[in-house]
């Protein structure tokens, strides 16, 4: 391998190992609390509002809250008693209604009578002993210790975060269980025990305490048993297949695969010249060996037509002597004709200089060929999600299709403004919290996306930023262009400093389909 190829990769490495962290995201478990709520139970009385208790839940899906069966027991005692959905963040709290209960399991799903949250994803598979979690809720013991009132209990607050790590594989035996050591309270049942990077492994139910005071260990419902739990009560959910890492680890992945393909790219380059230079050389001596060839063939013309010439001559004396004066004429003329044509043929035969300029007509012929090989960088392209270089929060996505052309249109419908990085565009949603900033590159083929969960504060700010930029379709105006920029531009720096998710795809040229009815 080359020596500087060595040094290059060898560096990458080192940059790698000093980047690597030691955990994940925090703002992973921050994007997992805006899911979680506070459940409220209150009766009425004689027109007057009681609190009966609260626990801990999460929205599984957008509108459909996950809590503990032992937290809304009393309902099926009092039909009085009804449900408040208190979020994490914003001023509005919500009615909910009880849809789903298993006791045996400790799990109940509430539906929302009226407004969204975003959704927490749930791990498909189960967390090794000693992975790290944290428990997210709201303990009464905290309430307590800030002397919050009941009042100040059921507005919009953030939840408690606690450490911990599972322990020893332990289950109890009327459920399947997670063991862990995240502190949980009073107000804990029902939240989430979530991983690293914020995916729900479990929803914390009980703990076991000592000596009367508060659990030193937690258990929490399986995401096996909250599976089966969903699935018969007709619950859609996000399903994360992927292993939790975070955004730095992908960074110093990333670097040293850059260090990687910028050596790969130079030793291209030398290899493209070096190539180019065989071409021009045996260019050139194909070149010269057609202009011997084309001179020789141009010297035996004009001999035959000096022979022939030489034949009219003598025809043309015959002539003469016998006194046939039209055909000697005609022989005479033939004979200068023959002359003049192997004259010609020997003063237009190609000089050597002409030699360089066939040459770099076959030399570009043959490069453009190899350019046209490559394939153009407008088109049709499917795009396929590259796994070992994604951050996947949620189920590994399906496949992209981009319709491209050169000056930054996608779709025929969404303009990207180009950077120093390939072509970019920043996507604010309406539907839901998230903004994502989507990258092209033409030219390597890649495609990117850099998904940010934000709270309601800042995604109301990005919402504004975006509502300056009128234009929503594909333009090559330089003012609308220019707008385009000074919209990104701020919207990047109102954005947290890493994304929650990074989906690296590798694109592919495809066909167009044919367009028709509906399409």
């Amino acid at each position: 391998m080359n020596p500087m190829r060595l040094i290059a990769l060898a560096l990458a490495m080192l940059a790698t190992v000093v980047a690597t962290p030691l955990s994940a995201d925090p703002n992973d478990i921050q994007a997992a609390s805006r899911s979680v709520v506070r459940v409220v139970l209150v009766a009425e009385e004689d027109g007057e509002t009681f609190y009966v208790g609260h626990g801990s839940g999460f929205a599984v899906a957008p509108d459909k809250i996950i809590t503990n069966a032992h937290l809304v027991a009393p309902m099926r005692e009092d039909a009085s008693i009804r449900i408040g959905i208190i979020p994490s963040e914003g001023t509005t709290t919500y009615g909910g209604k009880l849809t789903a209960i298993s006791v045996r399991n400790d799990l109940a799903l509430i539906q929302l009578e009226k407004g969204r949250l975003p959704s927490v994803a749930l791990l498909a598979t189960p967390l090794d002993d000693g992975a790290s979690v944290m428990a997210i809720g709201y303990p009464a013991a905290v309430d307590r210790a800030q002397g919050l009132d009941a009042r100040e209990t059921v507005a919009p607050m953030a939840p408690v975060k606690t450490p911990g790590v599972i322990s020893g594989g332990r289950t109890t035996r009327d459920f399947d269980t997670i063991l862990h050591t995240a502190a949980l309270a009073k107000g804990n049942s029902g939240g989430p025990l979530v991983d690293l990077c914020g995916r729900v492994a479990g929803v914390n139910s009980f703990g076991s305490l000592s000596d009367g005071n508060d659990a030193e260990y937690g258990f929490a419902v399986s995401n096996r048993e909250l599976f089966t739990f969903l699935r018969s009560a007709k619950v859609q959910y996000q399903l994360a297949d992927s292993p939790c890492r975070s955004v730095a680890d992908l960074s110093a992945e990333e670097r040293t695969r850059a260090a990687e393909a910028a050596v790969d790219a130079r030793e291209r380059q030398q290899s493209a010249r070096a190539d180019q230079r065989d071409i021009e050389e045996r260019a050139l001596r194909d070149a010269e060996y057609a202009v011997i060839a084309a001179r020789e063939n141009h010297v035996a013309f004009a001999a035959v037509m000096l022979v022939l010439a030489g034949l009219g001559a003598g025809a043309t004396w015959v002539l003469h002597d016998r006194g046939d004066m039209d055909r000697r004429k005609i022989a005479g003329g033939v004979t200068a004709a023959l002359v003049l044509t192997s004259a010609l043929g020997f003063a237009l035969r190609p000089g050597f200089d002409q030699a360089e300029d066939i040459a770099l007509a076959a030399v570009k012929a043959e490069l453009g060929q190899k350019d046209a090989l490559a394939g153009a960088s407008a088109g049709m392209f499917e795009c396929r999600i590259v796994p070992e270089r994604s951050k996947i929060i949620s189920s590994t996505p399906p496949s992209v299709d981009i319709d491209w052309t050169p000056s930054g249109c996608v779709n025929d419908r969404t303009q990207y403004g180009q950077d120093a990085d390939g072509w970019t565009r920043v996507f604010v949603r309406n539907e839901d919290q998230l903004v994502a900033i989507n990258q092209f590159n033409p030219e390597t083929r890649e495609f990117r996306t850099e998904n940010f969960q934000l709270g309601l504060a800042a995604m109301d700010n990005a919402r504004k930023i975006r509502a300056r930029y009128s234009n929503k379709s594909c333009t090559t105006d330089p003012a609308m262009m220019a707008d385009l920029e000074d919209m990104q531009k701020a919207l990047r720096q109102a954005l947290p400093a890493q994304p929650n998710e990074v989906l690296t795809y590798s694109c592919t040229a495809k066909a167009k389909a044919r367009t028709g009815t509906g399409q």
